[in-house]
């Protein structure tokens, strides 16, 4: 199927800026739509952004803040995090959904990265 990996996560002063990266490998035939979580300890997952033909939307905690983008190209997409806070720290997960290659037939796909570790400091 099609296996995501996430990277870019880190250590960051409050102020500062992080780009997370998900690439989506296998037999990719398309990307409809691609999207960032996070989940902080004892809290639920959470949306932070998504990106589809239909355009991006975000949560209202990083409205402003943060920008979703992709390389169709390359199937990746992007998290630029910017005016990081504190209560920004989670895990990171990207999710990804279209279609994949599967024979000569086209299949759907719904698939999640490991998850990177984004911890801001006060």
């Amino acid at each position: 199927q099609v296996q995501l990996v996430e990277s870019g996560g880190g250590l960051v002063q409050a102020g500062g800026s992080l780009r997370l990266s998900c690439v989506g490998s296998g037999s990719i035939f398309s990307i409809n739509a691609a999207g960032w979580y996070r989940q902080a300890p004892r809290k639920q997952r959470e949306l932070v952004a998504l990106i589809s033909s239909g355009g991006t939307q975000y949560g209202d905690s990083v409205k402003g803040r943060f920008t979703i983008s992709r390389d169709n190209a390359k199937n990746t997409v992007f998290l630029q995090m910017n005016s990081l806070k504190p209560e920004d720290t989670a895990v990171y997960y990207c999710n990804m959904m279209g279609l994949y290659y599967s024979g000569s037939v086209g299949r759907q796909y719904v698939s999640w990265g490991q998850g990177t570790q984004v911890t801001v400091s006060s």
